[in-house]
Formats: C-alpha cells, structure tokens, sequence
C-alpha cells in the first residue's frame, strides 16, 4: 500500500476540496443535501474537466502522472492560491517517479551574506532562514529584536522549533497564533518538497509530539508562502511596536531565503527598533529575551 498510495496527496487533496465553498466555485444549487463540507468528487471533477474516475483515483493518492495543464485545472477547481497550486505539483511529482532529495551536507551561508547581515545592523534586524525554517544567520540587532539564535546548540536554530517551544517566542509576539500558524504552513510547503528529508521528518515529529496546536494546524494541511506581512511585538526592553517584514531570496541560491524587518521613519515602532539597537550590546544581544526547552520539559504551547 504504502509503496503504490501516495497520502500526502490524498489528505491535501480531500482537506482542500471540504474547504471549498460549493457557491464560490460557480455550482448552481442541485436541490441535493450535502452530508459533509465542501465540494464533491464529481463537481470537483467537472470543475478541472476531467472524469470522475479520473479525479477519484487521483484523490486516493493513485500511482497516475497527470499532465501540468490537469495539475493547473485540479488546482484552480480547488481555489488553490498560488503556493497551493505549488504544494499540490510537488505532491503530484512524487508520484512519477523516486522522491527527490535535497543535496547533503548542512546548510551555511556565503561569507557575503553574513557581511550583509551585519551591515545591515545599524538599523535593520535580518534574518537568514534555510531549509525548514533553520537559522542560518541573525545580525545583531535581529537577535536582540527576537533572541539569540547564535547561543542555541546547532540543532535547535530553527524558527519554527522557536515559535512553539520557547515560552519566550509566545509572550514576545502580540500575534503569536497568527505567526505561528503561518509557520506550521510554510513549513508543509517546504517539507512538500521533499518528503524524503529526514531532518524535516524528525523536526516535525518533535513538535507534534510537544504542540497540540502544532499538531492540529499540522493536521489541516494547509500551506503559505512567506513573501512579506507583519509582525505585532510586545518587547521586554522597548514594548509594543510592530515591524513590516520582506522576503529575498538569493540569487543561486534558492533555499536560503533573507527576512529583512523595518519599520517607518518617525513612527514608534522606528523609535523603539532605534532605542533596541542602542541597548543591545548591553542587553546581551537578546539573550533574556531566550529560554529554549529542553526534552522533557514541560510544553505550555499546546
């Protein structure tokens, strides 16, 4: 079963046809009485222009290697946005052949990129995330905005492992759940790509096992690409202010991905990322703001 059943693709694909709403995709009321959410399998099926027993195999994760132009149509009768569409193609491209897996060896950054970081430091905090969110890089200033990432053991200088296990990361954000739920999703995306990645595997066995909230966001299956947003702080040293955050991914180099946060010139939020970059070497570059969970340690995330 295991070898011929595709289940990632058939749970992203039944959890995404019971979100559709059955009037935003365009179906006229049939008189019918719908027993569970969502679209069914034949309306689904009418929708991209396939047959239903096309879309009936495809949904049960079926060893079948559609074409990109039935992947875009199953796509869009499923309103997928963008990064779904991308979810949904990686999902799909397992099937044809042996799953893909990423280049060995641990991720670093380029000694051009820390340069970057640092000379940013004067007034931009800047991260460097890479694969599953790890923490490649952090100048000094996003290190006392959010903590000091550079103090943790190498193996939990991950963002997401952050957001939901450091009790730190939870009162810093004024809208944790909204980040940390749009982490779980980018990190599906990535791990979408290459489910064969076992150090994805463990992170994200670890944190369902430590988050109920994890693991119920996990268990939607939905996915969000990090492109740009906001952030709302409670900071311990300077209080509430709220950073805009932009993404840039580096040429060559796709699965490094920088996160640069700003604020505008004049406003409180610019005033107190100012004062934070003052007090920073005395405030010991973030370390208070850092308490990382040990194994066993009690989890208050879920």
């Amino acid at each position: 079963m295991a070898a011929t059943t595709n289940r990632e693709l058939a749970d992203f694909l039944r959890r995404a046809r019971a979100q559709c709403d059955p009037a935003r995709a365009g179906l006229p009321p049939d008189g019918r009485v719908r027993r569970v959410p969502g679209l069914r399998r034949e309306e689904v099926a009418r929708l991209a222009g396939v047959s239903a027993d096309y879309y009936a195999r495809l949904e049960q994760g079926r060893r079948i290697t559609p074409s990109p132009a039935v992947v875009e149509a199953v796509g869009q009768a499923l309103g997928l946005d963008a990064a779904g569409r991308a979810h949904l193609a990686d999902l799909i491209g397992t099937t044809a052949g042996p799953v893909r897996t990423r280049p060995p060896g641990v991720q670093r950054l380029r000694p051009g990129v820390h340069q970057l970081l640092d000379s940013l430091d004067g007034g931009t905090p800047a991260l460097a995330l890479g694969r599953r969110a790890d923490v490649l890089g952090a100048n000094r200033l996003a290190r006392a905005l959010f903590a000091d990432f550079d103090a943790f053991p190498a193996a939990e200088r991950n963002y997401t492992r952050w957001l939901f296990l450091d009790p730190g990361a939870r009162a810093l954000f004024v809208d944790w759940e909204v980040q940390a739920r749009a982490a779980v999703e980018s990190l599906r995306l990535d791990a979408g790509r290459d489910q064969g990645d076992p150090a994805a595997q463990r992170l994200v066995a670890e944190l369902r096992e430590r988050s109920g909230d994890f693991d119920r966001w996990w268990r939607s299956h939905r996915v969000h690409q990090r492109t740009h947003g906001s952030k709302r702080l409670r900071h311990r040293l300077v209080g509430d202010l709220t950073v805009e955050y932009e993404t840039l991914t580096l040429p060559g180099d796709s699965e490094t991905v920088l996160y640069l946060y700003t604020a505008a010139a004049g406003s409180s939020s610019r005033r107190a990322l100012d004062l934070l970059a003052s007090w920073a070497p005395e405030a010991g570059a973030g370390r208070e703001n850092v308490r990382v969970l040990r194994p066993g340690a009690p989890d208050r995330t879920a």
